[in-house]
C-alpha cells in the first residue's frame, strides 16, 4: 500500500512540475525583466517611466572554462538611442538551504556592479533569508569588478568587502561566490561585447 501511495504521490507531483514548470519560467523572465531598469538606473530612476523604456533582449552566453561549459542568459539593455545601458545576468547557485537564484546588473564594460536583487532563496527565515533586504543587496552597488569580493563579519572596511548577514555566513558567502563566478565567466565577454558596439 505504501509504494502505491508513493507512486500516486510521485507521479501527481510530476505532473504538477511538468505543467507549472514553464509558468514559473515565463513568471521569472518577466520579474527579470521588470527588474532591468532598477537594477542598471538605480531604485529611482528605474520608477520613472522614461527610464522604463530600455530596449531589452536576451543574449544566451555560453562559456567554456577548464573544459566545462556554462550557459548565461544575459539581458543586454539598451536606450532609445541604442546607446548600451548595461547588463542584467541571472544566475544561481547552492545556498545553504536550497538554491538561491539572483539578478546581477553591471555596467556596460562590466567593471563595476550596478545593482543585486535575489530572485528566489529559501534560506533561513530571520537568518540567512535577510540576503533580500536592500540594506544588505546595496553593499553591492558601484563595487568593482577588476578582483573577487569577499565576505567579513563586523562591517566592511575595505572596497572588495561585503558585511555578512548576522548569523548567517553561509548565505552570505554563498550570494558572493555566485557573483564572484558570474563576473569572473562574464566580464569579458561582454566587456568585448559592448566594445563592438561602439564600433
Amino acid at each position: 500500500m505504501g509504494i502505491v501511495l508513493a507512486l500516486v504521490f510521485g507521479i501527481a507531483l510530476s505532473t504538477v512540475q511538468a505543467v507549472l514548470g514553464p509558468v514559473i519560467a515565463t513568471n521569472k523572465i518577466n520579474e527579470t525583466k521588470e527588474k532591468v531598469p532598477e537594477l542598471l538606473l538605480g531604485r529611482d530612476a528605474g520608477q520613472d517611466t522614461e527610464d522604463r523604456q530600455l530596449q531589452i533582449t536576451i543574449l544566451p552566453m555560453t562559456v567554456a572554462k577548464s573544459g566545462i561549459q556554462k550557459s548565461y542568459n544575459v539581458f543586454e539593455a539598451k536606450y532609445a538611442d541604442g546607446t548600451l545601458a548595461g547588463w542584467v545576468t541571472k544566475v544561481d547557485g547552492q545556498g545553504y538551504a536550497d538554491r538561491i537564484e539572483l539578478l546581477l546588473g553591471l555596467n556596460p564594460s562590466a567593471e563595476e556592479i550596478t545593482g543585486l536583487y535575489i530572485l528566489d532563496q529559501k534560506e533561513t527565515p530571520g537568518l540567512g533569508n535577510k540576503i533580500v533586504e536592500e540594506r544588505w543587496r546595496d553593499q553591492f552597488t558601484l563595487k568593482k569588478t577588476q578582483g573577487s569580493l569577499r565576505v567579513v563579519k563586523g562591517g566592511a572596511k575595505e572596497k572588495d568587502e561585503i558585511d555578512s548577514v548576522s548569523g548567517a555566513t553561509i548565505s552570505s558567502n554563498s550570494v558572493v561566490d555566485i557573483i564572484n563566478k558570474t563576473v569572473a565567466d562574464l566580464k569579458q565577454p561582454l566587456a568585448v561585447a559592448a566594445r563592438k558596439q561602439k564600433d
